[in-house]
């Protein structure tokens, strides 16, 4: 289907992206605005890549993909969905072909890490641009521009994520031939979408995620510009397929969405009922579950933190917080996970152990019965055990069932203890 748009030049985008706004499931609405995973994860990814340089540089980070700090970084993006499905493809060593060379190879491996650690750390465009052109002068084999989609978590007013569907989007909406698996090329493809990005500022936004969106659309064929007449049978069937299939994965997102907001609920009931000051996240505050408002339900006023503006901000978004009364003192922090997600939760989890003060916080990650297999798997990781503050798990049925009976009979957070499990 893409030969039907080639030789027509895209000079006026302003329709395109009115549509793609317009469509309620485009990328744009399900993904970029609609997502509070997204908003949450741009923090919980940095920590994740500064792991990933730690254990490069303790010389702990494995020849393997399978295990490593790096893969659970890359699952934690793919939990994004949608525009980073596939993501940790291109890092997956691969004995035969001998690439990625950044597993076995000491030097390249290092020189991953250096690259990586001075992204997080730089403060202009113009310097990361000069790691990305330093790094690819070293021609480490299978290292191609994937990472960009790493550095769009880190920087995503500066730079696109990178995949096939976005690259053939973008070919057809400027016309082009650029081609994958070249930094050069995927520098070309960076400057013209921040330069039509500005151009569409007032359309779009400052975050490269929504017009990299709106290449992924076109580039999957998910959105279609111009006439649909020339669509073969075979084609409309793909397409309507396509569609269908779209549909689903938005219903169950918000079947995912009610169990979130109900485990979210139980959790405040019980904070409440213990006397704790129990906060729903800052995002999910417009929320309710059976007719019960979280902004009735979470003080108005969220207790000063002893630490920047940035890191704070980021705890507001934890899923539920208990507090002292009376204190800035976190006493137990919830990360509710969906089927899709645990990664993140768990990021996000080490992240606040060390952005707080250590007393008798305990951390908690929700999860559905059907993930529990997988939690215990990401939690016996050794980087994960050695936190700061351990971290349980509760099943979404435990919670449910047990919900009134800890309202009624527990006297102290430790009551959780009682419902939670440890890997």
């Amino acid at each position: 289907m893409l030969d039907f748009y080639k030789n027509k030049k895209m000079t006026n985008l302003l329709p395109i992206i009115t549509q793609y706004k317009a469509d309620t499931q485009s990328v744009y609405n399900t993904w970029f605005i609609d997502n509070d995973q997204r908003l949450k994860a741009f923090r919980t990814i940095r920590r994740g890549v500064l792991q990933v340089v730690e254990d490069i540089k303790n010389k702990t980070f494995p020849n393997d993909f399978k295990g490593s700090s790096l893969e659970f970084v890359l699952n934690c993006i793919a939990e994004q969905k949608q525009v980073f499905v596939g993501i940790s493809h291109p890092f997956y060593w691969k004995p035969k072909l001998r690439i990625p060379d950044i597993y076995e190879n000491q030097s390249n491996k290092t020189a991953f890490g250096q690259f990586l650690e001075n992204c997080v750390n730089a403060k202009s465009e113009e310097q990361i641009i000069r790691e990305v052109i330093q790094l690819d002068a070293l021609k480490i084999k299978g290292l191609g521009p994937a990472v960009a989609s790493i550095l769009y978590f880190l920087h995503p007013t500066l730079f696109p994520p990178f995949n096939t569907a976005i690259v053939n989007g973008f070919n057809v909406l400027f016309n082009d031939k650029k081609k994958l698996g070249s930094w050069s090329e995927y520098l070309k493809i960076r400057e013209i979408l921040i330069e039509t990005n500005h151009k569409h500022k007032f359309q779009l936004s400052n975050d490269l995620g929504a017009i990299a969106g709106l290449c992924f659309e076109v580039g999957t064929q998910k959105m279609l510009i111009g006439n649909h007449d020339y669509l073969s049978e075979d084609e409309r069937n793909k397409l309507e397929k396509g569609i269908e299939k779209r549909q689903k994965e938005i219903q169950d997102e918000k079947q995912e969405e009610s169990l979130h907001s109900e485990m979210q609920f139980h959790l405040l009931k019980i904070g409440q009922s213990l006397g704790y000051n129990a906060f729903v996240a800052s995002n999910d505050r417009s929320r309710s579950y059976a007719g019960n408002s979280f902004s009735f339900m979470s003080p108005d006023k969220f207790p000063v933190l002893n630490c920047d503006k940035e890191t704070a901000n980021t705890i507001k978004l934890i899923d539920v917080l208990w507090f002292e009364k009376g204190t800035n003192s976190v006493i137990c922090a919830f990360e509710v996970e969906k089927s899709t997600s645990i990664y993140s939760g768990i990021l996000r989890l080490t992240d606040l152990s060390y952005s707080i003060a250590i007393g008798h916080e305990t951390f908690y990650l929700v999860v559905p019965d059907s993930r529990e297999k997988d939690v215990i798997m990401q939690l016996s990781r050794p980087s994960i055990k050695q936190t700061k503050i351990p971290i349980k798990y509760i099943l979404f049925s435990e919670l449910r069932q047990h919900c009134d009976a800890l309202c009624r009979f527990g006297d102290s957070h430790q009551i959780m203890t009682k419902i939670a499990k440890t890997a």
